[in-house]
């Protein structure tokens, strides 16, 4: 398989690791497209084998599989200006955020689209990316999909296109949320008097810790906080704290209004 990303980006790169680490696809095999001309030798040492051009250059596609990985706001500069016209067996995989199916069909005037979100811990191959076709699409090419998505963490098919705009909300702006609050965490550490270092491992190592035991433990949510919080405790009293300030419902409708926020990405 030849695969070209258009826009290779933070996830454009990661996807691009991936796929060469696990010997998906040949060096050779892989065209990385940027815009600035700038970047090309940084990009060159970490893809020595690989192709890199600009946006400008490409005048014919040679690839299987093309990847769009531009930022959803460049998304319509970028249609309106390439300069190569999509072959009939070409397949065009979409990482961007809000871009339905529909508009990028119509953009490109190329009806075989896969959607897809994933999230930045793909750099780690430990992302989720929820994915969704168009129709046309068949199950083997779906199949070679997954197997590309796979290597940057898990993957899982969404039959309702509309429900990826909730997966970018939920686990594709998700990491943003915890790094939030593992801040917060922190500084409060470092304001009870905790050296900055030392504030940093006790708040990681919780957070990795607390990670295993949901993952191992048969209990739910709500039990594993009664674990720790016992009656008239410490924990009871921080909690006590977010009701009262409306935490869980603050941080719920920031996930709501980041779904909103993707649905007027497609306007």
């Amino acid at each position: 398989m030849k695969i070209a990303i258009l826009g290779a980006g933070n996830m454009g790169l990661s996807f691009s690791k991936s796929f060469l680490k696990y010997e998906l696809i040949k060096p050779e095999h892989l065209h990385l497209i940027i815009r600035s001309e700038s970047k090309i030798s940084r990009i060159a040492e970490e893809f020595p084998k690989s192709k890199i051009s600009t946006f400008e250059e490409v005048r014919d596609l040679d690839a299987d599989l093309i990847i769009i990985a531009v930022k959803p706001q460049d998304f319509q500069t970028v249609a309106q200006n390439i300069n190569f016209s999509f072959k009939e067996n070409q397949m065009i995989l979409s990482i961007m955020a809000g871009i339905n199916i529909e508009k990028i069909q119509k953009s490109f005037k190329h009806p075989l689209v896969v959607r897809a979100m994933p999230n930045s811990p793909t750099l780690l191959g430990m992302g989720i990316t929820g994915y969704t076709a168009a129709d046309g699409i068949s199950f083997s090419q779906l199949i070679n999909i997954e197997r590309l998505l796979n290597s940057t963490g898990r993957s899982v098919y969404l039959e309702n296109e509309e429900l990826l705009d909730g997966v970018t909300a939920l686990s594709g702006s998700g990491p943003a949320y915890f790094y939030y609050i593992i801040d917060a965490m922190i500084k409060a550490g470092i304001e009870m008097g905790i050296e900055e270092n030392l504030s940093k491992l006790f708040v990681k190592q919780t957070m990795l810790g607390a990670y295993h035991l949901i993952n191992n433990s048969e209990k739910n949510l709500e039990e594993l906080i009664k674990d720790v919080a016992s009656k008239g405790g410490t924990t009871e009293a921080a909690l006590k704290t977010f009701e009262e300030n409306n935490f869980k419902t603050i941080l719920q409708q920031g996930i709501l209004n980041a779904e909103k926020r993707a649905k007027e990405l497609n306007k």
